[in-house]
This record gives structure tokens, C-alpha cells and sequence, in this order.
């Protein structure tokens, strides 16, 4: 993924944010200088994995499968006395795919603040880690919702679904609805170790540095 491509989508992602005016912290418009000129929260978002992450699974094809996400809060899996809980945002564009995932530890909250609409599929996971072909059950806003596999659940504007551990899930915008606003609300998140992906993809894009960062994603901080 070329660096112009992560920078154009911090700055699409920005102004969208600004669109429903949900503020973000002063570190998400900081470069590589103001982070090296703070090292201790350099290291602390680091460690958190807080802040700015752009990737398109390793798939070379960011529009159709790749996703934008700003970790405002984070706590640590590894640590009982860190917070417990996490927050994201995330930019889904229409038809552009999350691949099929699934968390060990996190529990989640997958909420539409904005824009277009979501669209989900779930499958329970077998004893040897495969999709299982049996009936699906989610709770949307607290109403429990029965799905067949892999049936698309359609979140609009205001709803959200309770992703539980060990659950088969990807999600993409709705084609023809617009760019859809995604929070998430979740127990402490590692992106380097909770997530399992169906046909071991990466998490994280290999990145072509053609031009200057605008803002470093979290694991590009110093140390």
C-alpha cells in the first residue's frame, strides 16, 4: 500500500469525522517531529496501540478490502491493572470489505454512527476453527436476532451489534448508501495477537514510501 494512498485516507477520514463533529484527540494531527518530540506518550500510544491505522489486509487493493481506523482508547491485554475496555473509530466505504475475523478475548460493540449502512456475516466457529453451518444468534441493541450463516445482517445510522469471542464476522458497506461511520466500543483490543483471521491474511499493510507521512500510524511510533 503506497504511503499517498494511507495519507489521502487520513485526510478523507479527518474531514469525515469533522462532518458528524466528533472530535478527535490533539495527538491525531501530530507528525513524526511533534511525536519524537514526546516520547513517553510516543511510547504509551505505542504500547496501546492508540491512534491512526490504515491497512488493506496484505490484499494490494485497498478499495475493496482494506479499512481506516483511529484507536482513541486502549487498555492492555497483558496487564490486570490497565483500563479494561477500548474505543474505535472506523471508516468503511461502500462495498469495501473487513475480512472474515474473529477475537479470542474482545468482545465488542459494532456501532453505525453515520452515514450508509453496514452490512455483517456471521458464522459460528467449529471445535477446529472452521465456519460452522448452524443457526447464528446476535444481539442487536439488546434484541436478540436469530441469522442463518453467513446471512447479511443490515445495521443503519443508530444501531449496533454485540459481537461475542470466537465469532466468525466480516462486514462491508451497503453498495449505494455512502461511506458509512463506524464506532466501536469493545474490551481491551491487541491487534498483534487477538486477531484470527479465516484464510490467514495479514492484519497490517506492507507500505511503499512514496512520498512523506502526514501522520504515523500507531506501530510506526518510536519506541
Amino acid at each position: 500500500m503506497k504511503r499517498s494512498e494511507i495519507n489521502r485516507q487520513q485526510k478523507a477520514a479527518s474531514a469525515l469525522f469533522a462532518d458528524y463533529r466528533f472530535a478527535l484527540p490533539p495527538f491525531a494531527a501530530w507528525g513524526e517531529a511533534q511525536w519524537r518530540a514526546d516520547p513517553e506518550t510516543a511510547h504509551y500510544c505505542r504500547a496501546h496501540q492508540m491512534g491512526w491505522d490504515v491497512t488493506d489486509f496484505g490484499s494490494g487493493d485497498f478499495e475493496k478490502r482494506g479499512l481506516v481506523i483511529f484507536c482513541v482508547r486502549n487498555g492492555l491485554q497483558s496487564q490486570a491493572h490497565s483500563k479494561p475496555y477500548a474505543e474505535k473509530l472506523l471508516v468503511v466505504g461502500e462495498d469495501q470489505e473487513t475480512p472474515t475475523h474473529a477475537h479470542r478475548i474482545k468482545m465488542e460493540d459494532i456501532i453505525v454512527r453515520g452515514g450508509g449502512n453496514l452490512i455483517i456475516e456471521f458464522h459460528n466457529m467449529t471445535e477446529d476453527g472452521r465456519r460452522a453451518d448452524t443457526p447464528v444468534e446476535v444481539r442487536v441493541d439488546g434484541v436478540r436476532t436469530a441469522l442463518e450463516p453467513g446471512a447479511p445482517l443490515r445495521l443503519t445510522p443508530g444501531q449496533s451489534v454485540t459481537i461475542t469471542r470466537n465469532l466468525w464476522h466480516r462486514f462491508y458497506g451497503e453498495p449505494g448508501k455512502g461511506t458509512v461511520f463506524v464506532g466501536e466500543v469493545s474490551q481491551v483490543n491487541d491487534d498483534l495477537t487477538d486477531n484470527i483471521f479465516l484464510d490467514g491474511l495479514g492484519r497490517f499493510a506492507a507500505i511503499e514510501e512514496d512520498e512523506e507521512k502526514l501522520y504515523p500510524l500507531w506501530n510506526e511510533l518510536p519506541e
